[in-house]
């Protein structure tokens, strides 16, 4: 009798059971049948092999080297490596004084990548009814040594009412704080003369077309010149301000006015040779970017 009883007991405890309830114990003691459509990713996706501490490169241990190399050059050169250029037309102007109409350009391009460039720049100024006062040619190359500024080295071919005149040039360019564009740079000449100049510039924008242009400019001497009417020291200061007008930003139309003086040594010697040692001028101009 204790035998059947074992038996019967458990199944009685089943058949008491709710259908939900025995569908349960089934899923808890019975192992599923497999899947023959499941996809067993384990089995066929390699395990990744971490990189050697230090690389620089870590998807050349999956794909080709060769081709990855080509994909890193062609990124960085749509994402600052390419080459670009630009010409920049600064002034192209008359003036106008009591004495003389005048006229004058300043212009500079470059061509390179975000490092290395080429600079070129050009300026001339004279009066319309006699010959070129002055007129000089840069040649540089240039190098970014911080993110606002450049390091130029090149040659200056000067023409000049008295003579010609060739110059090795040091300097830099750049962007510094508060927006002010700045320049300066030293030029020895082929005769062992040593002079420098420096320069800056700031854009005010009275509204988003109309912007106010001061601007100024100091030129020294380590040495007297005879041959330019030059004495040691600072010979000469140039200060402007310039209205323009950006219809775009390639093309701005500007009037102004200018002001020239020579300074300590240099203005006594021109003052001996009976030249003018200072000037006043209104300009109208064109600034042009291409």
């Amino acid at each position: 009798m204790r035998m059947i009883a074992a038996v019967v007991a458990p199944l009685v405890l089943v058949a008491a059971m709710p259908a939900a309830a025995q569908d349960h114990a089934q899923h808890e003691t019975q192992t599923p049948a497999p899947d023959p459509h499941a996809v067993h990713t384990t089995a066929t996706t390699p395990q990744a092999i971490p990189p050697a501490s230090g690389e620089a490169n870590a998807a050349d241990l999956y794909f080709d080297p060769a081709a990855m190399a080509h994909a890193r050059e062609q990124l960085v050169t749509e994402n600052g490596g390419m080459r670009t250029h630009a010409i920049i037309l600064e002034r192209l102007e008359a003036g106008f004084d009591d004495e003389a109409e005048t006229y004058a350009w300043h212009v500079q391009g470059w061509y390179g990548g975000d490092v290395h460039r080429f600079w070129w720049k050009s300026e001339s100024e004279g009066a319309f009814s006699e010959e070129v006062e002055h007129a000089e040619l840069q040649l540089l190359y240039s190098r970014a040594v911080t993110p606002y500024f450049d390091l130029q080295a090149g040659v200056r071919q000067s023409y000049l009412d008295s003579e010609d005149r060739t110059d090795f040039v040091l300097g830099v360019q750049g962007l510094a704080p508060y927006w002010f564009e700045v320049g300066a740079a030293a030029f020895v000449s082929t005769e062992g003369d040593v002079t420098a100049r420096a320069e800056a510039e700031y854009d005010l924008r009275l509204t988003q077309k109309l912007i106010l242009q001061p601007a100024a400019e100091l030129n020294f001497a380590a040495q007297d010149i005879p041959d330019l009417d030059v004495g040691a020291g600072f010979t000469d200061a140039n200060i402007g301000v310039r209205l323009r007008y950006e219809f775009s930003r390639s093309f701005a139309p500007y009037v102004g006015v200018e002001w020239t003086s020579a300074l300590g040594e240099t203005r006594d010697i021109r003052e001996s040779l009976g030249a003018d040692t200072q000037s006043t001028r209104a300009v109208i101009g064109l600034r042009a970017l291409f």
